[in-house]
């Protein structure tokens, strides 16, 4: 996308606020129909949103009688639905302060979001399951119902960093565990869904924002409403430019996205088109130099882990090699540049004999470029200069083809058996293709050992714009890599829901299989060629899933329920065909095995409403490869705990949150005993706010008590409070001023650690931080 000037972006804004305000006020004239009920007397389902069932008890801010949809197979209230599941409207998403997809998500109980990436590469756990590698292995992201992509653990290919949580989003669902095993592929732990607004709610919004000591400017803007005779739409996105969060003299923010959907209904269903294109540079955080004083990280002088960033313009161009070997000049400043375009069509129609059919399509290109220094050591190899420096391997990875097709046909059948007893049975099919499609060329150099204006350097001291050594022995050579992989997946599933007045059981059957066909090859260190010929990549694997629940309503305000389940996922192929036994089929292909046992209770009253469940949880994890670590991963955990979501409210005052106990064990090999890596005893989400006259005030407070940087029990992650606080301001009707800060009293927050292998005799730890405190100010235009 080109780049964006100050001038043109505020000409834009100028333009955006007059067309949406004629927008608005030519619709606030005419009140949308009313969609037209179908053959059974109500409205067809053309928005599946968090719409109260009956009338809410009063202050309920867990709205347990929202409708889920998310992993689930029956259309039920929360109260109803014998599974975990939260909810954060698009309120809450925007007052969290929340500067990432990711980073919303550590508003959500039970998720691990170690959102310090930045707008990707966030590493996500749930329940204590295993953050055994990169990325969420039993976590998956979806937007609208779909797979954002097939494996959660892509290298430098996150789920997250092809998602923005603007205007657009209309809330956030999160199942943890339950059904989600066997509602979707991959996804044992948890399924997060981005719902998008359609229009079917009228209104919109325009909003600009301003970095408050970093440079940054920032354009939202959405609106929906009636277009036509039961004809709807909805569009929105946003615009930005600037440096980011950390500091940097260049323009590493560049980018936006655009949504579009339009939905016609009919006597008996809907139809939908959804368009997306995402086009956005960001800068790529990844860990720092540290000290480390026996078990305790320390700070580097000069290296501040909340804020140092290494790109900048003394870092023009990295010259790389691409999978047909011409030479191709990068420029680092891009960092994480996503481009992603996509088309959907969703229907639901019901048909005779009491059939409803749904169907959801998805075909998504995705492209880009991965980049980011990552220290691999203290004492680089041949440097004779006397400024201290830093030996650092720069992650360049073209996203070549990360695109996908993905569709889940479902239909469904409801039948009164008597006056108290319903069945109702589903049946659907998930089928999907996954393409991983990259080239790895890492480079080498040597950087000053500062975290603010690094300079780059020869191995005589000398500042230079060059590598001191390119790919071919950059960690042996491990990282002068192609791979093109495409995945198919089939996935028939089967659930059943039987209801008998305040009883419901329901169980559920899933049969996954993966075909993956292509290739990988390395460079040939010598001579710096692609190696002749490839590596046949050729593979299927196939498992079952199942799950049974049952709830009990005790009352309106008081149910139970109790759930097992087995969950299975696959690790994404470009962690795995390393061992090209696998990767030709003449083993197995590792499978990785999640079976978990939940119990829980919800409960409301006078403005009071709580959802606690006790969990367990053991995994199977078959073989992967770390990069960083070049270790290959394969274990078995146990993890146990209580997980807590509360809200009340008192006249103006409100507050949620949740907290999340867990007790997790590595129960196998060298490290049988210890805690896993990463894992937390308690980590806890404090969500406090406070309404006077036309000002509001809150905060999102987000803690984790100490974890082990590794499985080996001995490096600490320090415990941390992070508080992100707001204030809004309505200066006049729709008319909002708000102040937001991330990370208010810019605390250090260490999310990883770890030492390599060649750091000399000065002992060394890389870490990666959150990022220290930032502020900004919005001004939003509702109609």
């Amino acid at each position: 996308m080109p780049t964006t000037h100050p001038l043109t972006l505020h000409r834009i804004t100028a333009a955006a606020l007059v067309a949406i305000a004629q927008i608005g006020t030519a619709y606030a004239q005419s009140t949308p129909e009313t969609p037209a009920p179908t053959a059974t007397g109500t409205a067809p389902t053309a928005e599946p949103a968090a719409t109260p069932a009956a009338t809410p008890a009063p202050a309920d801010g867990l709205k347990l009688d929202a409708i889920v949809v998310t992993g689930t197979s029956t259309a039920r209230s929360k109260m109803k639905q014998s599974v975990s599941v939260s909810t954060l409207g698009a309120e809450q998403i925007q007052n969290s302060a929340a500067t990432s997809a990711a980073e919303v998500l550590r508003s959500v109980p039970g998720v691990r979001a170690e959102s310090s990436g930045g707008e990707g590469n966030a590493n996500l756990g749930v329940r204590g399951l295993p953050m055994s590698d990169g990325g969420g292995r039993y976590v998956q992201l979806q937007e609208d119902g779909l797979p954002v992509v097939l494996f959660g653990d892509m290298s430098f290919a996150t789920a997250d960093q092809f998602l923005r949580a603007d205007y657009s989003v209309n809330a956030l669902d999160a199942i943890r565990g339950g059904s989600a095993s066997t509602l979707s592929t991959n996804s044992p732990g948890a399924i997060v869904n981005f719902r998008s607004k359609t229009g079917k709610e009228p209104g919109g919004a325009v909003g600009v924002s301003f970095g408050i000591g970093h440079r940054e400017e920032r354009l939202d803007f959405d609106w929906g409403g009636a277009i036509g005779d039961r004809l709807y739409a909805h569009v929105g996105g946003f615009q930005r430019m600037g440096q980011g969060p950390r500091n940097t003299d260049l323009t590493a923010e560049n980018g936006g996205q655009i949504k579009a959907a339009i939905t016609k209904e009919f006597d008996n269903g809907y139809l939908r088109l959804n368009l997306k294109h995402l086009d956005d540079r960001t800068p790529t955080y990844l860990p720092v130099p540290v000290g480390l004083n026996g078990n305790t990280i320390t700070q580097i002088p000069g290296v501040d882990p909340r804020s140092a960033y290494f790109i900048n313009s003394n870092f023009p161009i990295d010259t790389v090699v691409d999978r047909n070997g011409n030479k191709v000049v990068t420029n680092p400043a891009d960092g994480l540049h996503v481009q992603v375009d996509s088309v959907g069509v969703e229907g639901q129609f019901k048909l005779a004999n009491g059939w409803t059919v749904t169907d959801k399509f998805r075909k998504t290109s995705i492209g880009g470029r991965f980049t980011g220094v990552f220290p691999a050591g203290s004492q680089p190899a041949g440097y004779t200069g006397t400024d201290p420096v830093f030996s650092a391997h720069l992650f360049n990875t073209s996203l070549d083809d990360m695109g996908n097709v993905f569709n889940d046909l479902r239909a469904q059948k409801e039948m009164q058996l008597d006056k108290n007893q319903k069945l109702t049975v589903t049946g659907g099919l998930f089928s999907g293709v996954q393409n991983i499609a990259q080239t790895w060329y890492w480079n080498r150099y040597n950087i000053g050992l500062t975290g603010n204006g690094a300079v780059l350097y020869d191995n005589a001291g000398n500042p230079t714009t060059q590598p001191v050594a390119d790919a071919t022995t950059t960690w042996g050579g491990c990282c002068f890599r192609a791979i093109d992989v495409r995945v198919t997946a089939l996935a028939p599933y089967a659930a059943a829901t039987w209801e008998n007045g305040p009883l419901s059981i329901d169980a559920s059957i899933r049969h996954d299989s993966q075909e993956g066909t292509g290739w990988q090859r390395f460079g040939d260190t010598t001579t710096g060629n692609w190696k002749p010929g490839v590596d046949k990549v050729s593979f299927s694997s196939s498992a079952n899933s199942y799950s049974l629940g049952a709830n009990y309503e005790h009352s309106r305000n008081l149910a139970s329920f109790a759930r097992v389940s087995h969950g299975v996922s696959w690790k994404s192929p470009d962690r795995t065909i390393w061992d090209t036994r696998a990767a030709a089929g003449l083993d197995p292909y590792p499978v990785n095995e999640v079976d978990q046992f939940e119990a829980g209770v919800k409960y409301r009253k006078a403005g009071f409403s709580s959802f606690l469940t006790a969990f367990l949880a053991r995994t199977k994890e078959g073989a992967g490869y770390e990069v960083t670590s070049q270790t290959v991963k394969k274990n078995a955990y146990e993890s146990k705990g209580l997980e807590a979501e509360m809200a009340y409210s008192l006249g103006e005052f409100r507050i949620a949150g949740g907290a999340t106990l867990t007790n997790a064990r590595i129960t196998s090999g060298g490290n049988d005993g210890n805690v896993p890596r990463r894992q937390a005893n308690l980590i806890y989400q404090i969500a406090p706010s406070y309404s006077m006259d036309s000002v509001e005030f809150g905060a999102a407070i987000i803690g984790t008590t100490q974890s082990y940087a590794q499985d080996d029990n001995q490096v600490v992650l320090p415990a941390y409070t992070v508080v992100n606080a707001y204030a809004n301001w309505e200066a006049q009707k729709n008319a909002i001023v708000s102040f937001g800060v991330n990370n208010l009293f810019d605390t250090i927050g260490y999310t990883e650690a770890e030492g390599q292998n060649n750091l000399g005799t000065n002992p060394q730890y890389v870490a990666r931080s959150i990022n220290g405190r930032t502020a900004r100010l919005t001004f939003k235009l509702m109609f």
